[in-house]
């Protein structure tokens, strides 16, 4: 019997018959009724081509699929008390983006190639992940299609059977937590598989309404999409709640993208359920009364996954969130910090991932970086990174043989400068 239910009433969740953050002592009414929630689209990985299996021995760990679950599950607890009332998980996954330059290889094996039948060991997982987040009081954002894993299915037919087989294993496993993602950026599906009808808007509103009929209306149904523009309203028009995503968004961007879902449904509500480690984005989201998803694709997103509130841009989001909705803050701010050559840090290779992160990014006017006073790049605008592609994705910095410090150079905007530097001869890596 599930422990969680959730219900919708106009742009508001409630869980178990009361609005979202009411359980907690003088909260603050603007939260109350939003979704708070994270990305954990790997959560249930596996990659079942033999030729990768060597990729995901890194980071000081041993990669199986199992354990990857358990350590999810685990994690779950002190994600719910800093204030996380979801997370999305995937049936495909998702891209390691930092570490893969071709997808092509990956191969997550979830389902047959007809659509008919889930994978055991998939299936048990994502129960095991339902059952933890029901007992805790969270939802599970369950993302059935992932674009990267089309080419291994029998044409849209098969990837119709898909969303069929998974709607039903969702109903047996008998957990009410549940929001379903139709697919994940379904416009995107569009650009990186010509092939298919499934991106287009049609056909995906048609989806949703299959699912939903499929589930008998139990589970709210979506489909999230990172454009937004006009043709996504015949998509937001037939889901449940309005997923979008806030990728390569500014605050203003944000709040003009909700605006445009907002006037094409004004009654329903609207969940970001992935974009960057911008925390700060919440401000936006507590002032227009939307849901807002943290998305932090290092940590979260490359397995072996560190699905803890670790030592790094995740321990500022916890205390963001346990901060704008009134929870007392248990996770320390740190700011600022050099990240990127913590132990473990790095792909086999030597590349790794430096940024600047800080719980005031508004203070900050840019970030200099420097390799044995060599300048490297600069950093403009949060999440600080060095080589930045996106708001989300950044590419890899490599020592150079023989350097001996790496340097950052924080410039406030009151005058004052922080210099954080890195003994290269130091790491251990």
């Amino acid at each position: 019997m599930s422990k969680t239910k959730y219900e919708i009433q106009g742009q508001d969740f409630l869980i178990n018959g009361k609005l979202t953050y009411t359980e907690i002592p003088n909260s603050n009414p603007a939260c109350h009724g939003l979704l708070f929630n994270a990305r954990f689209i790997q959560g249930l990985f596996q990659d079942v081509n033999p030729d990768n299996w060597s990729h995901y021995q890194r980071f000081g760990k041993s990669f199986d699929p199992e354990r990857n679950t358990d350590e999810l599950v685990a994690a779950l607890p002190q994600w719910y008390d800093a204030g996380l009332r979801a997370i999305t998980v995937g049936l495909m996954g998702g891209g390691p983006c930092m570490s893969y330059k071709d997808w092509g290889t990956l191969k997550f094996g979830s389902f047959s190639q007809d659509g008919k039948m889930m994978d055991p060991g998939v299936r048990a997982r994502l129960e095991r992940v339902l059952k933890a987040a029901d007992e805790l009081g969270m939802l599970v954002i369950v993302s059935f299609l992932y674009h990267g894993q089309f080419r291994y299915f029998d044409g849209d037919e098969a990837i119709e059977e898909v969303c069929k087989t998974s709607v039903k294993t969702l109903c047996e496993l008998d957990y009410d937590n549940v929001i379903i993602e139709v697919a994940n950026e379904y416009d995107v599906i569009e650009q990186m598989v010509p092939t298919s009808q499934i991106g287009t808007p049609e056909k995906m509103a048609e989806l949703i309404n299959l699912c939903r009929e499929w589930c008998a209306g139990r589970f709210a149904v979506g489909a999230s999409t990172t454009f937004v523009d006009e043709r996504q309203e015949l998509v937001m028009k037939a889901s449940d709640i309005c997923l979008f995503h806030g990728n390569d968004k500014r605050r203003q961007e944000l709040h003009n993208k909700y605006t445009l879902i907002r006037k094409w449904c004004p009654g329903k509500p609207i969940v970001v359920n992935e974009d960057s480690a911008i925390f700060t984005h919440i401000d936006v989201a507590v002032e227009d009364h939307f849901s807002w998803g943290y998305y932090n694709n290092w940590t979260k997103q490359e397995p072996p996954c560190d699905w803890g509130i670790g030592h790094s841009e995740d321990m500022r989001f916890a205390a963001k969130v346990c901060d704008v909705v009134g929870i007392p803050v248990q996770h320390e701010n740190g700011d600022p910090e050099l990240l990127g050559f913590e132990p473990h840090n790095c792909l086999p290779n030597g590349e790794r991932f430096i940024r600047v992160t800080t719980a005031r990014p508004d203070k900050i006017q840019k970030v200099v970086f420097y390799e044995d006073g060599m300048k490297l790049d600069a950093a403009f605008a949060e999440p600080f990174y060095l080589y930045p592609l996106s708001t989300w994705h950044q590419a890899a910095y490599c020592r150079k043989p023989g350097a001996k410090v790496f340097c950052a150079e924080v410039f406030f905007y009151d005058g004052q400068v922080l210099r954080l530097e890195q003994h290269l001869d130091e790491l251990t890596d």
